[in-house]
């Protein structure tokens, strides 16, 4: 299934194309933790292809404020390990749909969405799939109808397990699985929580960012008590970082004070790159893929897979069937 055109963006896509030309940006000009804190800077090497796919890394990526890069990491974190040549499934999880109307998706004539593999059992994941215009990189959109979804689900047995159900079906094929959720720890953030193997929270480098940290901590603990006892925080992601402020670098100070063995050495800068991709319909990746947004993601794509993540896969290579022909 060929990605889908936003409605009314096409105007300011012409617009803004002028602008998605190549920098001449360097890779080891990206601000990271170490480098911040006059440390030696690590270095992530290019990971080997994946002989075998599959045995998918499910990792949610969340926090209950909003605006602190959820969305675009999912979407360029994707992007970035795809590039690596891991088979990569971004699951919008969020009412908003940002993730759908990120990748270029028009959800007014979406035939279905996770909404539906939600609530109806005799639905299959495979007619759900759309691909992105990234290689190896596919997607299942939101609609509207998904804040429905947690009424719903009130009345279900095993109400926390039914996006693991969901995703189970694939998780053989694909070797990450990222999973945007919305900013709240609701229901729906819960079904996410369980279903993953790992926890990635974007935190903005800014004072009430970091305030709602300790509460999003317990949830987890909450979960990997009563859900999921497999559940890892991979780690906190410091994002819209401005290395022109005193603020963002005592915040982040805080932070590795708060956390010294759980935050990214790659930092998400501020640009205004990432503004412009939601405008465009895709990653950074491929829209300004010399940037600094774009090598931080690249970057951070690396760290992860050095963490164990998507590096090697024992389980045997099942194709499936889709709309999009993966």
């Amino acid at each position: 299934m060929e990605r889908a055109t936003p409605i009314g963006f096409e105007k300011v896509v012409r617009e803004v194309s002028r602008l998605s030309a190549k920098s001449t940006f360097q890779e080891d000009d990206v601000t990271t933790t170490s480098s911040v804190l006059g440390k030696k800077t690590r270095i992530f090497k290019e990971p080997a292809p994946l002989a075998v796919h599959g045995n998918a890394a499910i990792i949610s990526v969340v926090n209950q404020k909003g605006g602190v890069g959820k969305t675009t990491t999912t979407i360029n974190l994707g992007a970035a390990l795809a590039e690596l040549g891991r088979r990569v499934l971004l699951v919008d999880f969020d009412p908003q749909h940002s993730l759908s109307v990120g990748l270029g998706v028009s959800t007014r004539n979406l035939e279905g969405s996770i909404y539906n593999l939600m609530l109806d059992e005799s639905t299959k994941i495979e007619d759900f799939l759309l691909k992105t215009n990234v290689p190896g990189m596919d997607m299942i959109p939101s609609h509207e109808d998904l804040a429905a979804a947690e009424g719903a689900l009130v009345s279900v047995i095993a109400r926390e397990k039914v996006l693991k159900r969901v995703l189970d079906s694939v998780s053989d094929y694909y070797d990450v699985i990222l999973i945007d959720c919305q900013p709240s720890l609701g229901l729906l953030t819960i079904n996410a929580l369980t279903a993953s193997k790992y926890v990635i929270v974007p935190l903005e480098c800014e004072y009430f960012a970091l305030r709602g940290v300790a509460l999003l901590v317990d949830i987890i603990g909450k979960v990997q008590k009563n859900t999921n006892p497999d559940l890892e925080m991979l780690g906190i992601l410091p994002t819209l970082y401005d290395r022109k402020t005193v603020h963002s670098r005592e915040v982040l100070e805080r932070i590795l004070e708060a956390f010294p063995e759980k935050v990214f050495d790659t930092i998400i800068s501020r640009t205004v790159r990432f503004p412009e991709t939601t405008v465009a319909g895709e990653p950074i990746t491929t829209f300004a893929s010399s940037s600094a947004g774009a090598a931080a993601y690249r970057r951070l794509a690396r760290e992860i897979v050095s963490m164990g993540v998507a590096k090697d896969s024992p389980v045997s290579n099942r194709p499936i069937a889709s709309a999009g022909g993966i």
